[in-house]
């Protein structure tokens, strides 16, 4: 059975944060009912366009579309009668918001003890920081990242993936996990947060090893292509004839392969680049030596050479390529459905394998609002739900500031 099953989630959430936090839920079988303000979540238009984005569709898989306009008194008892039959809500909202529309966490729990109160934030409810709101470019400044990504004589320079709303929600996932599981002891629900902030610090463990390692030595804070902490050599992404390879080198052993598959055995013995400290002392001269061999071969040569030498590379693949990865799409990491809207559409798989549980097969993002009244009578009895708390969905302006 599904390792979900019989748990029921409603996610408020908004752009990439919430939304994956609930995808990975629903995709292991929670009833996800994703509650929206009239005019949808921002991300359902981000397409500026009449049909939902495909970050939305790609996001939104397997939920429930319910419209409640929760700064009215009926949106807020219409979400609370939802809460007595609940056990998660997750919330991504900016700070201080839910405690403006009055459904703080102890009001929620006023009305639900089991509940598990999931609250996704930029940096937290405490804090210097705790005011400040969030996206993940902003959180990537804040936490290093930024600092870290780039070439050492240009600027800062964000990572090309929104990683720090994806980590907030991975983590999210996670303590929501921990707490249904300590409620199965306790028979309490409690509030779990996690600031995407805190999510990043020990992703820095290799610049963090480069400060703290050699303090005497004096790093760029920024090394581009090469290893954070400058601890590793060859380590890099190097041109080839049609495009980028990367290639990295931990031990003695992938030195000697890369020497030999390249054709250039006697660099295996070059005073250079005998052994680890060496390559990386003479980093320029050896990066410079490998690319002057990769340079006039194809990508596909390389890697097969490689790998037959048992070194660690790849391809550096375009995103092109990777929307139809066939490694991807046969762990159905890549799945396709069929959107009413956009018609026939790649979508984000599990991530998560329990031998178990099978992910069963996506269902399309659902349309805003469509399952209001069916949710809403199924779960607390109220006739003419969408009538009363007045959220026949529109195209109206989301109604909330909300961070990713």
């Amino acid at each position: 059975m599904p390792a979900f099953d019989g748990v029921r989630v409603l996610e408020l959430g908004q752009i990439y944060n919430g939304p994956y936090c609930g995808l990975l839920l629903a995709q292991l079988g929670a009833d996800v009912i994703k509650v929206e303000p009239p005019g949808g979540e921002p991300l359902r238009f981000r397409s500026h366009e009449p049909i939902e984005s495909h970050e939305f569709v790609m996001l939104n898989s397997n939920k429930r579309s319910v419209v409640l306009d929760l700064k009215t008194d009926a949106g807020r008892q219409a979400l609370l009668n939802l809460v007595e039959t609940a056990d998660v809500l997750i919330e991504n909202y900016a700070p201080g918001t839910m405690e403006r529309l009055q459904l703080g966490p102890a009001r929620l729990l006023e009305h639900n003890r089991r509940l598990i109160v999931a609250s996704g934030k930029g940096y937290g409810s405490t804090g210097p920081y705790a005011h400040m709101s969030a996206m993940d470019i902003t959180v990537q400044a804040m936490s290093g990242s930024a600092s870290a990504t780039g070439d050492p004589d240009g600027p800062p320079t964000k990572a090309g993936t929104t990683f720090v709303d994806f980590s907030g929600g991975i983590h999210l996932f996670g303590a929501i996990s921990a707490a249904l599981f300590q409620r199965e002891r306790t028979g309490r629900g409690q509030i779990v947060e996690v600031s995407m902030h805190d999510t990043v610090y020990p992703m820095l463990a290799s610049s963090l090893g480069g400060l703290h390692n050699h303090p005497d030595r004096q790093l760029p804070e920024r090394t581009g292509n090469r290893h954070a902490g400058m601890a590793v050599a060859p380590y890099n992404l190097y041109e080839t004839s049609d495009g980028w390879l990367a290639i990295i080198c931990i031990s003695e052993r992938h030195w000697r392969g890369v020497a030999t598959a390249l054709g250039r055995p006697e660099l295996i013995d070059d005073p250079r680049f005998r052994t680890a400290k060496d390559r990386v002392a003479n980093i320029d001269a050896l990066d410079e030596e490998v690319s002057s061999c990769t340079r006039t071969r194809t990508r596909a040569e390389l890697v097969g050479d490689l790998q037959a030498a048992g070194v660690p590379c790849a391809p550096v693949k375009t995103i092109r390529e990777v929307d139809t990865d066939e490694h991807l799409i046969q762990r159905s990491m890549i799945q396709y459905v069929e959107h009413p809207a956009r018609g026939r559409v790649p979508v984000s798989g599990c991530p998560l394998r329990l031998s178990d549980s099978p992910v069963g097969p996506l269902r399309a993002a659902p349309p805003l609002g469509q399952s209001t009244e069916e949710v809403l009578e199924e779960l607390t009895g109220v006739a003419d739900a969408a009538d009363e708390t007045g959220t026949h969905p529109n195209r109206e302006e989301p109604q909330h500031v909300l961070h990713a």
